[in-house]
């Protein structure tokens, strides 16, 4: 097994932590997801950093938000997020995560149960009727979901949180013609995640939590075992990251830190 130093310098080198491996352009982004198999959008863990790759300034030095994003490459993120095979749940505990197709294989389990725990009314009423809404209608834009549902913006958007933290929807950017002379704003398009990923995989949710851990391991590379229980919405134990040691899964190449068997 490596030792703790080694995997850090790993680190360091495969998830393009240094100004000098700095992503390029957004094909260099696209193949770094596909290394990876996830990626968070901004830097805010040990799981690599779309934005955290650009090592660019930010639009706005010293804001906080939108502009602590890169000033030329902010446009990125949806450009990564509109290529094939590219998925985007917020299950990052309610911020985005760019999924590979690898990766959204193994969360599939994971968000399909989330989509019967809301449909059975376990995420609140309007939760309910939105997934319920979509299963008939298809992925449907925010404001005809207002419209058809007679959903106030606030109750719409607490669901929507919930819904998207679990993994049960998933949003795409759209652009809402505006007016008669040419303009747009900003929506989005809200899809059921088995519209969004219909390649169903029978595996227990359990087991693909594992396997979750797992991937984000490899992704990082190495990282404290405390920092995993705040990546994802479902919870992770410290008794389970035990139990995947214990298997050979995970490695513990020093007290408290995990890596992925190579």
């Amino acid at each position: 097994m490596a030792t703790l130093a080694e995997l850090r310098a790993e680190r360091i080198r495969v998830c393009r932590l240094t100004a000098d491996r700095a992503l390029a352009d957004i094909e260099h982004a696209d193949a770094f997801l596909r290394d990876r198999r996830l990626l968070t959008l901004v830097p805010d863990s040990s799981m690599p950093s779309l934005f955290g790759a650009t090592h660019e300034e930010p639009y706005a030095p010293g804001k906080a938000g939108f502009g602590s994003w890169p000033k030329t490459k902010w446009k990125w993120g949806g450009e990564l997020a509109a290529r094939p095979g590219v998925l985007t749940p917020k299950i990052h505990k309610g911020k985005l995560l760019f999924l590979s197709r690898e990766a959204a294989a193994v969360v599939d389990p994971l968000c399909r149960e989330s989509l019967d725990l809301a449909a059975d009314g376990q995420m609140g009423t309007d939760a309910a009727t939105i997934v319920r809404h979509l299963a008939v209608a298809g992925p449907s834009k925010v404001e005809d979901l207002k419209t058809e549902l007679g959903l106030e913006a606030k109750a719409l958007r607490s669901a929507r949180e919930k819904l998207e933290s679990a993994g049960a929807i998933v949003a795409r950017e759209a652009l809402v013609p505006v007016g008669i002379e040419p303009g747009h704003r900003h929506s989005s398009t809200l899809a059921r995640w088995d519209q969004a990923w219909t390649q169903r995989r029978k595996v227990s949710p359990s087991a693909a939590l594992d396997e979750l851990v797992i991937l984000g391991v490899r992704a990082a590379v190495v990282t404290h075992q405390e920092e995993i229980k705040q990546w994802f919405w479902w919870p992770v134990t410290t008794s389970s990251l035990d139990r995947l040691v214990q298997s050979g899964r995970l490695q513990r190449p020093g007290p408290g830190w995990v890596a992925a068997p190579r």
